[in-house]
């Protein structure tokens, strides 16, 4: 279980997108508890909205059909759009979604990548490791 840095979303391979959507829901619906989610109960519940609402852009604009938005829809219903809303363009997860947590998803799909990961194509790898790049140049700490 991961929920991918949010600035990375753009970047995933069609699978990773898919499973994070997945993911999303199963967060919502069960409140899960793994190592690598936990953080996120540590938020109001609009964060992870915002978060999916991300995740959701993306897919769309890669032309997916969301089967499940309607289960979506129904679960994120009690909570008040405005304050989902109100997170727009900002970090949903500022706490854990650091540089650093960039840098180790990043490593996390480059080596998706460099085995071959089939829906990987490298425009989409190339753009991502230009952003790391920018990263790690500027001094980011590992």
């Amino acid at each position: 279980m991961r929920l991918w840095h949010y600035q990375i979303i753009r970047h995933l391979p069609r699978s990773q997108l898919l499973a994070q959507w997945r993911e999303i829901n199963s967060i919502l619906k069960k409140r899960d508890r793994h190592i690598l989610i936990n953080y996120v109960y540590d938020y109001p519940e609009e964060n992870l909205l915002r978060y999916a609402n991300i995740v959701a852009g993306e897919m769309a604009a890669r032309g997916f059909r969301i089967r499940s938005w309607d289960k979506y829809l129904s679960l994120v219903s009690r909570t008040d759009p405005a304050k989902v809303s109100a997170l727009d363009r900002k970090n949903p997860f500022p706490n854990h979604h650091t540089d650093r947590y960039f840098i180790q998803c990043f490593f996390n799909l480059q080596e998706k990548f460099d085995r071959g990961q089939k829906d990987y194509d490298a425009k989409r790898y190339d753009d991502l490791a230009r952003v790391a790049e920018t990263m790690m140049e500027r001094g980011m700490p590992l």
